[in-house]
């Protein structure tokens, strides 16, 4: 019997010739299954083998694959190597950079600077921040360097990646439409998915416009507006800098002032107040509810009806019941 070791080596040079169903010659395949001539210098992958991709010759240089053997995704051969993406985009570091944005218009959530820097640029930062109505917070270097690694120099801003809307603007508006206006004011709520469900519910239900502090509210950042389910770019929110005033300005305007708190006698199935008029619903913090001083200033104050043994609601479930009262109120009257 021959021994497989016995047998003449076959040039490695040579290749089995294949044919196609129309006994024409198909071009010779290189390992992996790819033409010999059929791609050109540079050219183009499109589409996994597995799922009839296409051989693209139109790009010359530079080429690109795109389709994922296992997903048929797209992926650039220029991104191989590159480094992960740095998940610190929503973010500004240093002096000159925060002063350039605030120049040029852009929406910042917050400023941190570092705590006993005092200078020029410091100094037209913190002016134009109060002008446009942005937090500053002066802070030890401890903060920055746990907000990012990277070289601050002393001042990390976060950017907001909505535009805040005035509330005389939209509340002018509103009445010019002939409107009934419909506002949610939160005071403190600080959990960022918590304000993402609250927006939810909030479109759903047909807010004109979101109130909330400059300070002591939640970040509008990628969670909040993933939570929200995209509502955050389709309801204002208004950031103001006291909610004391602002309530205050909206009584004012002919705005009523209905403040939900465990702490009220009337009860909200009772229907003792008439929610379909101009409206402002206020909402507590998740720590200790609705501030006194503001508490003074509602209207009206309502208890949501509760039958179990835990006497509190999640902010946003509780703003999600009161809306939907207000909504059947309205399209009730609307009959």
């Amino acid at each position: 019997m021959e021994k497989r070791t016995n047998r003449p080596p076959r040039p490695l040079t040579e290749r089995r010739q294949f044919y196609d169903s129309e006994n024409r010659p198909v071009p010779n395949r290189r390992p992996g299954g790819r033409d010999d001539d059929a791609r050109p210098e540079g050219g183009r992958y499109e589409g996994s083998r597995a799922e009839g991709g296409r051989f693209d010759n139109s790009r010359a240089e530079g080429g690109r694959f795109e389709g994922s053997r296992s997903e048929g995704g797209r992926s650039d051969k220029s991104q191989y190597h590159r480094p992960p993406q740095d998940r610190s985009i929503d973010m500004i570091f240093g002096l000159r950079p925060i002063l350039e944005a605030l120049n040029a218009g852009r929406t910042l959530d917050k400023i941190f600077l570092l705590r006993g820097t005092k200078n020029s640029m410091t100094q037209d930062i913190t002016a134009l921040a109060k002008a446009a109505n942005v937090p500053v917070s002066m802070v030890p270097v401890e903060k920055l360097d746990n907000i990012t690694k990277k070289n601050h120099q002393g001042a990390v801003a976060f950017v907001s990646p909505i535009d805040y809307m005035p509330l005389d603007s939209i509340l002018a508006g509103l009445y010019e439409e002939g409107k009934t206006p419909l506002l949610l004011v939160l005071d403190r709520v600080t959990d960022v998915r918590n304000f993402g469900s609250i927006a939810r519910n909030a479109e759903c239900m047909g807010v004109h416009a979101i109130v909330v502090p400059s300070r002591g509210a939640a970040q509008i950042n990628g969670d909040a507006l993933k939570t929200s389910a995209g509502a955050l770019n389709l309801i204002p929110v208004c950031r103001e800098p006291n909610l004391k005033d602002t309530l205050t300005f909206l009584r004012e305007s002919g705005v009523q002032i209905v403040a939900c708190t465990e702490k009220s006698d009337a009860s909200l199935e009772a229907e003792t107040v008439d929610l379909s008029g101009p409206l402002a619903v206020l909402m507590g913090s998740e720590e200790d509810g609705i501030s006194p001083e503001y508490l003074r200033l509602a209207d009206h104050k309502l208890r949501i009806p509760m039958a179990g043994q835990i006497s509190s609601l999640n902010v946003s479930v509780a703003s999600g019941i009161m809306l939907y009262e207000v909504l059947r109120q309205r399209l009730r009257a609307e009959e």
